[in-house]
């Protein structure tokens, strides 16, 4: 690269499945690894359509059609080693099949939805786009037969600047980076409560863990795989628990559905 010239830099991207250095894909192991061993049922749920999707490092390519077959950026699981070793690909499926399953009260115990682009929020995707997509995704789930024993974590990965005046905690070699919104939607959720605690997407993974697998830990030392983690972060004693954002001994709020007005244009 030429000082002063972005143009001239080089794209230094590895694709996950091909890199230039290491093992290819993920050889660690992953949450639902230890879910299919405690056979706690799992679906993760990923949108239809058209994405670009680069392979062998490039930055631009022709726009593929995303799928539950398309492993990608929005669809990362099909890398993982043991999802593929487990026989567990079947498990990654369309978003259509999760609209089915919240309508016949088929859900499963834990279940991941990823967007895709144009409506995750990203420039140049218009914000109400994923508004009016969540809303969708939460009406489902909530005129669904599971609703009274659900509890919907809404998670961004993104915080939206480029600056936060609060220093994040120092943990390990990895930290906790800059704050993300997060929000908790449950008929046992606590009304208008604001969590104040120390928390992190590792907390999403400890409330699986203690609820699902009996506080089992995904532990590097443990699991037999390779894993580049320098510890167990569900065990940071600095970190919250999720649970304190529900009170189950209230009783269960009805839905609250809401029409999903979406802003289809910038005007």
């Amino acid at each position: 690269a030429r000082v002063g010239d972005p143009m001239s830099c080089v794209n230094a991207l590895q694709y996950p499945a091909n890199p230039k250095n290491g093992p290819a894909d993920y050889p660690w192991t992953d949450l639902t690894y230890l879910l299919h061993k405690r056979h706690v049922s799992w679906r993760y749920y990923v949108f239809t359509g058209t994405e670009p999707d680069c392979e062998d490092d490039a930055m631009i390519c022709e726009s593929v059609r995303q799928g539950a077959t398309t492993p990608g950026i929005w669809n990362p699981l099909p890398y993982f080693d043991t999802v593929r070793q487990d026989g567990q690909l079947g498990n990654i499926t369309t978003l259509s099949n999760y609209f089915k399953a919240a309508k016949a009260g088929t859900l499963p115990a834990v279940s991941w939805i990823n967007p895709t682009g144009s409506v995750s929020e990203h420039p140049p995707a218009l914000v109400t786009a994923g508004q009016a997509y969540v809303t969708r995704l939460v009406n489902a789930a909530m005129r669904g037969r599971d609703w009274k024993s659900t509890a919907i974590f809404l998670a961004w990965d993104d915080w939206g600047g480029f600056y936060d005046h609060v220093v994040p905690p120092s943990v390990d070699e990895n930290g906790y980076g800059l704050r993300v919104p997060g929000l908790v939607i449950s008929p046992y959720a606590r009304k208008g409560y604001i969590d104040h605690q120390t928390l992190s997407f590792d907390a999403y993974v400890k409330f699986i863990e203690d609820d699902f697998l009996g506080g089992q830990r995904l532990n590097p030392f443990t699991d037999g795989r390779p894993d580049p983690r320098p510890d167990v972060r569900e065990n940071e004693p600095i970190l919250g628990t999720l649970v304190r954002d529900f009170n189950f001994k209230q009783k269960p709020r009805p839905p609250l559905v809401l029409e999903p007005r979406p802003q289809t244009d910038l005007h």
